[in-house]
């Protein structure tokens, strides 16, 4: 009997072990977010399938669930079930080499984010944790962290049923919802989620409605309006109970959240907020997103999800200077003009004379002879006739544009439209040949030609719709003629930044060109660098690190930006300064402009980027300073000419200083330098500077004789 009960014991060990276990983390794609915002190009694929830098929207949400450790996954189609379907199966995501041990489409006819919850929580397939996001989520950030904090919630309180990744990204951030701005109010103490409010509110005013009795109860409360909405939520199955006790919701925020926390007091569940600091997440929600994320995708932003990672099998992206990148296959014309920030898919071809950028182009394309592209994106199989001109607007796949046709910016042509020659097509335009949204295994139906907008001889009609309404975007705030498809009101143009390339720089820059040192940045060792693709450096350098700042971007994201584009143009250390100096002066002026005094608007400024400031000198260890020497003299001559230039110079001397960024002796070889009185301007700004000279010289004269009195007491 003795040995049959130790038999009995392992058994019950191995079936207690069998229930400790965990469950395999699964999750759910929102393939349909039964939205209008990309019509009419959803009238015939789904949003999910939509390609996004030449890859379908929903390789960047299945790499991002992969990443995350998820083994089940389930696809949930509402539109183009068959398409989704069809594509799923045809994927990598369902070979043998699959990281998901699970992969399963589920066919719907929920019209409402609403009635799919409902419909999941009656077929039961999710049985723990499992995360919730859209078919168009672009991230890179890690889940541990946030799942593990969950899991914790969880196990201390089953009533804590939901997390919510936001990511921190300032009030003006670009890939953040436009025309509407989601308030959260937190309890710092537990990451608790308290109140939820989009604003313009329910009543379209601008005030927040916070429950009096959250401001007696909590001490301490957050309110957040800079988060970005990552459409990622970590749930339990209790939130789809919740969905379906309640019939009336049907937006996941200002339905679901909403009120649940506002029924806290009847339900008893918390919803919990996990914000991250650092690494890449959004959601391509609109084409103002589109445009945004396209742009950050070719810029690294979002590394490692970038063109020529190859996320596609049979992809073969290279990257070449500039943020170019081509596949194989692709055939350029000898005259024709690559630019800066621009992919091309295999097969397709530039005619001569053509020029191409900041564009995205898909595969088998032929664009004709003197054809100017900028800031497009044209899907796969496009044509576009000799001489016609394209500028930030989007082709789908299998247009065909005419000869001398002008397509300004803001148009949106569909799927198999034909432009006759000589037609423009106005920004506000959509364009398309179907009637209505294409069923499961239907053709779709087309339209009559409309030869006002597409000529004789060409295919489509203006698309029409009056439901673009949904519960991100306050339709009332936007102008109804187009311009939330306007792509040419998404630039970020700042003012000018007059002193880059200026002549009277180019002694200090033959100086520094020539030296060479190890660090962060690749070294150029050649005058000759800023004569070739680096002339272009200094310009969109300074322009991207000015976004960045004002954007709120971490220093590890400018860092890699700037580094990639030193090594794709070729530039110097110097003007790697140079663009740090142009752009921090820069934002600094905006916000004392904005009524911060200057000591303050510097802090404000320099201290979140100390790493950054730190990296574009090397030569602490040396007894000449060139490099700081060169990036104060910089910092000087771009603020000879601002206002308020010569506090901002005393405040910029002082701060970097107490960073430690600038080493005391850098500031005194600067201040002794010739360069630095070359010109009665750079001599005035200054002035307001000797004051922390002289601290610095008493400074070293105390810690000299404090050295002597040492030594003499040694002897």
């Amino acid at each position: 009997m003795g040995p049959k009960g130790k038999k009995g014991q392992a058994a019950d060990k191995a079936k207690s072990g069998e229930v400790e276990r965990e469950d395999p983390l699964q999750a759910v794609i929102l393939a349909d977010p039964f939205e209008t915002r990309f019509n009419p190009f959803t009238l015939e694929r789904p949003r999910c399938l939509l390609p996004l830098a030449n890859t379908p929207l929903i390789e960047y949400t299945f790499e991002f669930l992969a990443n995350a450790g998820v083994e089940e996954v389930f696809v949930y189609c509402g539109a183009h079930t068959d398409l989704v379907d069809d594509y799923v199966q045809r994927s990598k995501w369902s070979s043998l080499s699959s990281p998901f041990s699970k992969i399963n489409t589920i066919h719907s006819t929920a019209q409402s984010i609403g009635d799919a919850m409902r419909d999941l929580d009656k077929k039961g397939i999710l049985t723990g944790d499992f995360l919730l996001v859209y078919g168009d989520v672009v991230s890179n950030l890690p889940l541990e962290s946030a799942l593990a904090a969950h899991r914790a919630r969880r196990a201390a309180n089953k009533d804590a049923i939901m997390t919510m990744v936001l990511r921190e990204a300032g009030t003006t951030h670009r890939t953040k919802a436009q025309g509407t701005c989601p308030v959260f109010v937190i309890d710092p103490r537990k990451d608790r989620c308290l109140h939820f409010e989009q604003m313009p509110n329910r009543e379209h005013n601008k005030f927040l409605s916070i429950d009096p009795g959250l401001l007696s109860s909590y001490q301490e409360l957050d309110v957040r309006q800079d988060l970005i909405d990552c459409g990622i939520d970590i749930c339990t199955p209790d939130v789809l109970a919740l969905w379906s006790d309640n019939f009336d919701f049907q937006a996941p925020r200002k339905g679901f959240l909403h009120s649940v926390l506002k029924d806290y007091d009847l339900n008893g569940k918390t919803i919990h907020t996990h914000i991250v600091t650092d690494h890449y997440a959004a959601r391509v929600r609109n084409l103002h997103a589109y445009d945004s994320i396209s742009k950050d995708i070719v810029s690294r932003w979002a590394y490692p999800l970038c063109p020529d990672s190859n996320l596609l099998r049979g992809q073969s992206y290279r990257l070449q200077k500039g943020n170019i990148y081509k596949e194989q296959g692709v055939i350029l014309a000898r005259s024709c003009i690559i630019n800066r920030k621009t992919v091309i898919g295999r097969d397709t071809s530039v005619g001569e004379g053509s020029v191409i950028s900041n564009s995205i182009i898909g595969r088998g394309c032929v664009i004709g002879r003197n054809v100017a592209i900028d800031g497009a994106y044209i899907w796969d199989n496009t044509r576009i006739g000799d001489g016609s001109s394209v500028k930030r607007a989007i082709l789908a796949s299998e247009v065909s544009v005419g000869r001398t046709c002008k397509v300004e910016p803001g148009a949106l042509i569909s799927y198999g439209v034909t432009i006759s020659d000589g037609m423009t097509i106005g920004g506000d335009h959509r364009i398309t040949r179907a009637k209505r949204r294409r069923e499961k295994n239907e053709d779709v139906e087309r339209g009559e030609p409309n030869i006002a907008i597409v000529g004789q001889g060409g295919d489509g009609f203006e698309y029409l719709d009056d439901e673009e309404e949904d519960e991100d975007e306050v339709v009332e705030g936007l102008t109804p003629t187009g311009l939330i498809y306007n792509l040419s009101s998404l630039a970020l143009s700042t003012d000018s930044i007059s002193t880059l390339n200026s002549n009277s720089e180019s002694d200090i820059s033959q100086e520094y060109t020539q030296r060479s040192a190890s660090g962060s940045f690749v070294s150029i060792d050649s005058v000759e660098s800023e004569s070739g693709h680096a002339k272009h450096f200094d310009h969109d350098a300074a322009s991207s690190i000015y976004d960045s700042l004002e954007a709120g971007h971490e220093s590890a994201n400018i860092q890699l930006e700037l580094t990639s584009l030193r090594m794709s143009l070729n530039a110097s250390e110097h003007q790697v300064r140079r663009a740090v100096a142009v752009a921090f002066v820069k934002r600094v002026s905006q916000v004392i402009k904005s009524g911060v005094e200057a000591k303050q608007a510097v802090a404000q400024v320099f201290d979140p980027h100390k790493s950054l400031l730190k990296r574009i000198s090397f030569d602490k260890e040396e007894a000449a300073k060139v490099d700081q020497v060169d990036f104060l003299l910089l910092l000087q001559k771009e603020l000879a000419s601002r206002e308020k230039g010569d506090i901002i110079l005393l405040q910029a001397s002082m701060k970097l200083y107490q960073m430690d960024v600038l080493q005391p002796e850098a500031v005194e070889q600067w201040w002794a330098d010739a360069k630095a009185t070359g010109t009665e301007a750079l001599v005035n700004v200054r002035q307001k500077t000797q004051p922390f000279i002289e601290f610095l010289e008493n400074q070293s004269e105390e810690d000299s004789e404090g050295e002597s009195e040492e030594e003499s007491e040694l002897e």
